[in-house]
């Protein structure tokens, strides 16, 4: 790093832990005995801006959230990595990557490394992507694919390839696939975490073919080492959606979004949904001395836990927990309250359907209300869906769907709550008349 590049960078840190002194965090409680013997944040999409964007601010809450679920824990008081799987500015200019590494330092404790890798699109939409790598090593010290050992655990990152032809090039596969024998042949039931920046094709919510953020350059190589446990950003799809955690051949983990979330409806992609800018999340890794390993999803912006998971034996393809099939196979029928009512409202042409919120009754959240409008002879009319706000902490007591373009007649109007694997609840049902 050159010298007045390494002045600036002081600078920006000094100011920007200036201003992360008034960031105030909480551990969110933790009711569970999981010792661990490694903790990391595993994260992606920071997105950074300028200097002291959100963004920026983001990740300053975020790296003090991971310190107080480890200060907070008599256990196992460290925090020992930071992973941030891409994405990490949002145009690729030199002046983003400063504002990036100054918020990660001014946020960073001795002890603690960040192991960060650089993405196609947004990390390099204005530099060539040897550009990138270069810069981002003078800023960060770190190689742009990286293997190392932490608490005797590898973890490997790959970004974006120097070719500008493909997201990752044939040299790359060949040396993952080298670093993952050589970490396996070093224990081969111990989990290795593995980092880039895509989905791996039809593995997470957000990587299938349709939704269209997956590719296909790593799985022939991940297919053979069941103890990888991968993570991989790029969708921004909510990481406490259980789609976002896939277990076939290997483990794969959508790390959702420090940025901002969104998500697929039926054939509808890359939808915003109400108060996405607001969603901020990142995992909070563990792994025991059995080699267990716990998995819990943070809202970094509410400070509270949206999903938990522990993987008991995250090496065995025998017996995984966590299949689309086997979480498709537990997903039960939201229910609503014995006495829960549609409430109808004519409002400038349309028809507005409140009902109490569902609860769920599997543990997973309910992600879609849809309402349903048939008319006399019992022909569908008209139908809407909404998406609750599962993807943050909290619960909304009612949620509102719009019905429009019904004519004069008279409907049953039914609405129902419906799971991430399709299971609906019960019909709600009202009737209307519209004169």
């Amino acid at each position: 790093m050159s010298k007045l590049l390494a002045l600036l960078l002081s600078l920006l840190t000094a100011i920007c832990s200036l201003f992360g002194m008034t960031v105030r965090v909480k551990a969110p409680a933790d009711t569970g005995d999981f010792v661990p013997v490694i903790r990391f944040i595993a994260a992606s999409d920071t997105h950074v801006q300028s200097f002291l964007d959100t963004e920026s601010r983001r990740i300053q809450k975020m790296l003090r959230l991971g310190y107080a679920v480890a200060d907070a824990d008599a256990s196992y008081g460290a925090l020992d990595a930071v992973l941030i799987a891409g994405d990490l500015t949002d145009n690729g200019r030199k002046d983003q990557f400063n504002a990036f590494a100054a918020a990660l330092r001014s946020g960073l404790r001795d002890g603690t490394r960040f192991l960060g890798v650089t993405a196609k699109n947004h990390d390099g939409y204005t530099m060539s992507r040897r550009e990138v790598h270069d810069y981002y090593t003078a800023l960060t010290g770190n190689s742009a694919d990286f293997h190392t050992v932490i608490n005797g655990f590898h973890f490997i990152g790959l970004s974006a390839s120097e070719n500008d032809d493909v997201h990752y090039d044939e040299a790359q596969v060949a040396w993952l696939r080298a670093q993952l024998e050589e970490a396996t042949a070093e224990d081969p039931v111990k989990p290795v975490f593995v980092m880039h920046h895509e989905h791996v094709s039809n593995t997470v919510y957000g990587s299938s073919d349709f939704e269209g953020w997956g590719q296909t350059y790593f799985t022939d190589v991940l297919d053979d080492f069941p103890q990888v446990v991968d993570f991989s950003g790029h969708s921004h799809y909510p990481l406490n959606d259980p789609r976002s955690l896939w277990q076939g051949a290997f483990t794969a983990v959508g790390t959702g979004a420090v940025y901002y979330t969104e998500l697929t409806v039926d054939d509808d992609r890359t939808i915003h949904p109400d108060g996405y800018k607001q969603v901020s999340t990142c995992w909070i890794v563990e792994v025991d001395a059995n080699d267990r390993i716990r998995l819990r999803g943070l809202d970094i912006l509410a400070q509270e836990v949206l999903c938990e998971y522990v993987l008991d034996d995250p090496a065995d393809p025998a017996d995984r927990a966590y299949t689309p099939e086997r979480r498709a196979a537990a997903s039960e029928p939201p229910v609503f309250a014995p006495d829960a009512a549609v409430t109808i409202k004519r409002v400038a042409g349309r028809c507005e359907c409140t009902v109490p919120a569902a609860r769920s009754a599997d543990g997973m959240p309910v992600v879609l209300y849809r309402a349903f409008a048939y008319d006399a002879e019992g022909n569908p009319a008209a139908s809407a869906y909404t998406i609750p706000k599962y993807y943050v902490a909290g619960e909304e007591p009612t949620v509102t769907l719009r019905l429009e373009g019904l004519q004069k007649g008279t409907y049953e109007i039914r609405v129902v709550a419906e799971t991430a694997y399709g299971v609906d609840s019960g019909p709600l049902t009202a009737g209307l008349t519209v004169g």
